[in-house]
């Protein structure tokens, strides 16, 4: 009987964590904040009205996806991967491509964009103005009827709320608690630091960076994705992507930018052996032309680590 008991409280609590994110239906927003939150799960911002942001960016995996690529309406595949739309605020540039530089911009542009939400924009707006509901809560946050830009604001201020620094690693690190990671976590960290070379692309609070590198997964076949190069014209940014962060990483799977990696183990042996996967890459960073040779449990090592990130 305890262990019935015992599932069906677990089973209930997983129910639960989307809803702790997710908009209360009857409360009016009182500040920018709690405005963008109820616009990110409302799908009145989608053509069909049966998606929202958070149908693509889903709380339970730190507001990314599960799928290599999402599904917009009429379950049209994405291009790319869907990062999570956490920790954002020492970005530079959104998108994998870096295609905008401000939240703001970036809030928009799925809503538009025929494979996701489908809706142009002052199709959005008109919505909202339609709406009584809308009406009410931009006059109360922004002392306006709803428009582009305060819609942008509204989505970018929730985003911007998103900011996580309460993983096992903060404890460890910030907090000092010596006991708060594992000697695994620990030994990880120095290789991550050192002779796996991750810092020199990911640092700072959310181990992230404002470049943007090709780590290999360009080939002109079937990797042809030629990301940064398109929005810049410049063939030296051939098949460059946005160096995300780091931050919650053990819950974003799958990763890259096309989601070809199913496991943060996979992307550990491709850092370690890029040519083993992509052998014919083009313009890959000078950083990836030596084999790391780390051991198995260098990379068990790294793989908790990341994982401490995680909170």
């Amino acid at each position: 009987m305890r262990k019935y008991f015992f599932i069906i409280i677990i089973s209930g609590f997983f129910a639960a964590v989307p809803h702790l994110f997710c908009k209360s239906g009857n409360t009016m927003p009182d500040n920018a904040i709690a405005l963008g939150k109820q616009l990110f799960f409302d799908t009145i911002l989608s053509s069909t009205q049966k998606i929202s942001c958070a149908s693509c960016h889903k709380p339970e995996f730190a507001f990314a996806d599960t799928s290599a690529v999402s599904l917009g309406v009429f379950n049209r595949k994405g291009t790319r991967n869907t990062p999570s739309a956490m920790n954002l605020n020492n970005a530079a540039f959104f998108f994998w491509d870096g295609r905008v530089k401000t939240l703001e911009e970036q809030a928009l542009i799925p809503i538009a964009n025929p494979d996701e939400m489908n809706l142009p924009v002052d199709s959005a707006i008109y919505r909202l103005q339609q709406s009584a509901f809308y009406r009410v809560a931009f006059q109360n946050v922004y002392k306006e009827k709803p428009s582009a830009k305060n819609l942008g604001k509204a989505l970018a201020a929730f985003q911007s709320s998103m900011e996580t620094n309460n993983s096992p690693f903060d404890d460890w690190k910030t907090r000092e608690d010596e006991k708060a990671v594992s000697e695994s976590v620990k030994r990880g960290f120095t290789l991550f630091n050192g002779a796996a070379n991750c810092v020199r692309c990911h640092f700072g609070p959310d181990f992230s960076n404002t470049e943007f590198r090709n780590i290999g997964l360009f080939n002109g076949k079937e990797l042809n994705d030629s990301g940064r190069a398109a929005i810049t014209k410049n063939p030296d940014e051939l098949g460059k992507f946005k160096i995300g962060p780091l931050r919650n990483i053990a819950l974003t799977a799958p990763y890259m930018h096309n989601g070809m990696f199913k496991t943060l183990r996979e992307v550990i042996d491709y850092y370690n052996e890029p040519d083993r996967f992509v052998p014919n890459s083009i313009n890959r960073d000078v950083l990836l032309n030596k084999p790391l040779n780390l051991s198995e449990q260098d990379k068990t090592d790294l793989e908790n680590f990341l994982r401490s990130l995680t909170g």
